[in-house]
């Protein structure tokens, strides 16, 4: 006997191509459907509706395709409370929990919809029931932070997803044309419009996060990162060890990674500046007091410190030293990006492809995310890996940098 169960698709689902979507998801899992309802929205700012039947031959089958449309955000017409389970022990989720998108959820509790807070991909919700001080909520937890008898949702009944729209008349990179990844694209008009994004966003009281790497360094766009610091347009860097000690050596020694930043040649003994940067950050016992002590006088680093402007640094199995500052705990690591992502209203990915998609997975798909690298892969697997509210652009780094500084610092 086939199974059948109706859901709904509302919003700007033509122009985002969600409608095309559902639809293809449904023939792919090798069920079928009836629309019983569409609502065409017949102007650029209406959106539509959509009610669709969708059949399958069995439950394992409709299951399948009901999730798969969950995912873009397709849900019931006859929404039921969410099912939750205690929690057995610490880490431990039990057998079909909800695992989450990266997109504004909501669950259904008590026959009241709950919006999910902090919400990021690959991750449990766990629901607080409430009393007569304090109302029921809905948050994300990672699975190593579950707790014995936490409540967590299971299967998809009473969720509700809300990709984030695209409507055809929206303007600039983070609207109808978002996503994807070009090298063809007129890169600086792009940055002209990724700069007045940071502007919106700070005149929106809105934070702005930088996940930068090396390479930012090594190509000379440093100065114009830390102008952008002193001058109030970040608000947040992660970053790694390599990033902040090549950071400090260029003031130190002129170089990075050994390489003189002006002549582009490697003065004798310059492969062993990084290190010997490490060596007097250590001992001065961090980054702050070494800026403190006068040691380092310039630089991004610098600029965080003097602008009180917090950053993470998520070791790595191959760091050298490593500074003091670097987290070398990967939970602990982990837990730092997440509270930075959760914060932000805008990310700037700078040429680094470990950070990057370690900051993506926690980022909310409402966050306005740019990456850049000169290598198109980082850029397609931070979409890939399910950031797909990310604009990436495929360029050198130490030309986007400056010139979006520039940009940035000329409409003030």
């Amino acid at each position: 006997m086939t199974k059948t169960r109706t859901v709904e698709l509302e919003g700007h689902i033509i122009d985002s191509g969600m409608m095309q979507q559902a639809m293809g998801i449904v023939m792919d899992l090798g069920g079928n459907f009836d629309i019983e309802e569409f609502d065409v929205g017949r102007q650029k700012d209406k959106t539509s509706y959509c009610r669709m039947a969708v059949h399958a031959d069995d439950d394992r089958e409709l299951q399948e395709i009901l999730h798969e449309l969950h995912q873009i955000g397709a849900n019931l017409t006859d929404p039921v409370d969410a099912h939750v389970e205690p929690s057995p022990a610490d880490q431990v989720v039990p057998l079909g929990f909800y695992s989450t998108t990266n997109h504004p959820t909501e669950v259904r509790y008590d026959g009241e919809w709950l919006p999910v807070e902090d919400i990021e991909m690959d991750c449990a919700i766990v629901v607080e029931p409430g009393d007569d001080d304090e109302p029921a909520r809905a948050y994300t937890k990672v699975l190593n932070g579950i707790e014995e008898g936490d409540l967590v949702v299971t299967d998809e009944a009473g969720i509700r997803v809300k990709p984030p729209e695209r409507p055809r008349d929206a303007s600039g990179p983070f609207g109808f044309m978002q996503g994807g990844v070009s090298s063809e694209r007129p890169s600086d008009s792009l940055i002209e419009q990724v700069a007045d994004a940071i502007h919106e966003t700070k005149d929106e009281d809105g934070n702005v996060l930088v996940v930068a790497g090396p390479a930012l360094i090594h190509s000379g766009g440093g100065d114009a990162l830390a102008d952008l610091i002193r001058e109030g347009y970040v608000d947040m860097i992660s970053a790694g060890n390599g990033f902040a000690t090549h950071d400090i050596e260029r003031g130190l020694y002129g170089t990075s990674l050994g390489m003189d930043m002006e002549t582009m040649e490697h003065p004798r003994k310059g492969h062993k500046h990084h290190i010997y940067t490490i060596s007097e950050v250590i001992r001065a016992g961090g980054i702050a007091e070494a800026v403190e002590d006068g040691l380092i006088k310039e630089g991004v680093m610098y600029e965080c410190v003097k602008n009180d402007v917090p950053y993470v640094l998520a070791g790595s199995i191959r760091d050298d030293g490593p500074l003091p500052d670097t987290i070398t705990d990967t939970i602990e690591a982990q837990n730092a990006i997440r509270e930075q992502a959760h914060e932000a209203d805008m990310v700037l990915m700078l040429s680094t492809l470990l950070h990057s998609v370690a900051v993506g997975n926690c980022l909310p798909s409402t966050a306005k995310t740019v990456c850049v690298d000169i290598n198109p892969a980082t850029v397609t697997q931070l979409l890939d890996r399910g950031s797909s509210q990310a604009i990436g652009m495929v360029t050198d780094i130490g030309t986007f940098v400056p010139t979006l500084a520039e940009k940035v610092l000329d409409g003030e």
